[in-house]
This record gives C-alpha cells, sequence and structure tokens, in this order.
C-alpha cells in the first residue's frame, strides 16, 4: 500500500462531491459505448460509490470491483453499494500503481483518481497488467490534468509556503500531479495500450455561495493539505482567507477546473 496518507473526510466529500459526481456521468456515458453489459468493471478510485451505483443501474448484467486507497471512503461505498446490489460488487483497498490483480478486469473505469497518483508510468502499467487481453480490455478514465486549479493552487501558495504555514510544507511535494494530454498518450503507448486517444477539457465550476465554497475548499481541494497542521485556529484562518479572495473572482466562488480524458485499450 505504500506509505500511509491522511484520509478522507468521507461524509463529507459524498456531501460535497456534486461537480465530480457530474464528470463521472459524462465519463460513464463513454464506458457504456464500450459496454456489451457483462463484464466485471473495476472502478478505480471509487470514493463513496455514487458513480459506482450508477453504472450498476445502468447495466444490470455488469459486475464491479469498487477499488479505493481510502479506507473511509470505501466504508462510505460500502454503505451506499451493498444493500442494492449485494454480491454485483466486490470492495478492495488497495493502490492503483500496484494492483495484485493480472488480466482480471474486463474494462477499468476511474474519474478524478488518477492524478492522486505521482508515478503515471507505474500507474498504467499495473492498471494495463490489470486489464483483460481483448475487445473488452478498454481504459475509460478521467482526472484533472494540464493548468487544473492553476489560479487556487497560486493563491493558496502565498499562504502554505510562507510563515506560520510553512514550517507544516518544507520539503512537502504536492499530493496530486496533472499530466497533460501529450505525455499521458505517450505513457498509456509505452505502457502497451493501443489505440489511445487523449483530450482536454475546460470544467469552470461555480459553487453556491461562501459557505460550500469554504468547505468545499477545506475537504475536497485542501483536504491533504490540512491535515498537516494541528493548529485549528490557523487552519480556519487560511480558509478564511481564501474563501474572502474566491469572493473577489469573476464569477464570485469559481474553479478553475481542467480535466484529462483518456482511453486506450490493451492490445
Amino acid at each position: 500500500m505504500g506509505d500511509k496518507l491522511p484520509d478522507w473526510d468521507a461524509q463529507a466529500y459524498h456531501r460535497l462531491g456534486s461537480p465530480q459526481h457530474a464528470w463521472g456521468r459524462k465519463v460513464l456515458e463513454r464506458l457504456a459505448e464500450r459496454l456489451r453489459g457483462d463484464e466485471l468493471v473495476l472502478d478505480a478510485g471509487c470514493g463513496t460509490g455514487r458513480v459506482t451505483a450508477e453504472l450498476l443501474d445502468r447495466m444490470p448484467g455488469v459486475s464491479v470491483i469498487a477499488l479505493d486507497r481510502s479506507a473511509e471512503m470505501l466504508e462510505v461505498a460500502r454503505e451506499v453499494l451493498a444493500p442494492r446490489f449485494g454480491s454485483r460488487v466486490r470492495v478492495l483497498c488497495a493502490d492503483l500503481a500496484s494492483l495484485d490483480l493480472v488480466a482480471e478486469a474486463g474494462p477499468i473505469f476511474s474519474t478524478a483518481t488518477l492524478h492522486w497518483v505521482h508515478d503515471h508510468g507505474a500507474l498504467f502499467a499495473s492498471l494495463f497488467r490489470a486489464l483483460r487481453p481483448g475487445g473488452s480490455g478498454w481504459l475509460v478514465a478521467q482526472c484533472g490534468g494540464g493548468q487544473n486549479l492553476a489560479r487556487i493552487h497560486h493563491r493558496a501558495d502565498q499562504h502554505l509556503r510562507h510563515p506560520p504555514l510553512a514550517r507544516y510544507f518544507e520539503g512537502w511535494p504536492d499530493p496530486w500531479y496533472f499530466a497533460d494530454a501529450e505525455t499521458t498518450a505517450h505513457r498509456l503507448t509505452e505502457s502497451g495500450f493501443v489505440d489511445v486517444e487523449t483530450s482536454m477539457e475546460a470544467a469552470p465550476t461555480v459553487l453556491a455561495d461562501a459557505r460550500e465554497y469554504g468547505e468545499f475548499l477545506e475537504t475536497v481541494v485542501f483536504g491533504r493539505h490540512l491535515t498537516r497542521v494541528p493548529d485549528p485556529a490557523l487552519r480556519e484562518r487560511f480558509i478564511h482567507a481564501m474563501v474572502e479572495a474566491g469572493g473577489r473572482d469573476d464569477p464570485p466562488y469559481s474553479l478553475d477546473y481542467w480535466r484529462l480524458n483518456m482511453s486506450a485499450r490493451r492490445g
């Protein structure tokens, strides 16, 4: 599993993750075009299971391995999925870059997850091994890429890289990696995939008000960062400063999301 990462506030993510849910539904449309309807699908980064449930509802003959690295996310996913889908769902806690699955999954489906893995070479090699050879061996995915959230990350660095917060982030790299479409296409090909297609998509997102914006930043965007800050007052001061700045954006409380789309097949 590698070094232990701080876990998510899964209940808050489930409540606040509407943008990620909407993107996931669009990727699900792309996946559905490649399904016969009887496959074992690997949901690589299932989170709290909202999009997983939509896949299972839409395709009654499909079964799913619902995989995530976060035990807290999977606890919520079990509550969401098990009562409705029973044996059609297998829940698995694992690191995507070092899966033990070999030629087990039909398609692999992933949204809003792959940018949390720094080593995309190891990631795509691991996903390639997990796929069954043949016509159903597709990877259909979307994650953050390119200039994803560049404005807000630059703004946050003015606080996180300077006192009093800087001491908590010395030598700590960002927890995400936002690759571009060209680099991703090259890495997929190097890993053995064929029929590779990648593209970037702007996905600007506006939150309803200051309260929702602050909760979203605290849970979804900077949750991993804030676990490093033991002082609740410092965490609150940081979020307050970010919300104040976000209120001056045009439109207010907007996030400059960019999504990296990819599809590729195990040859």
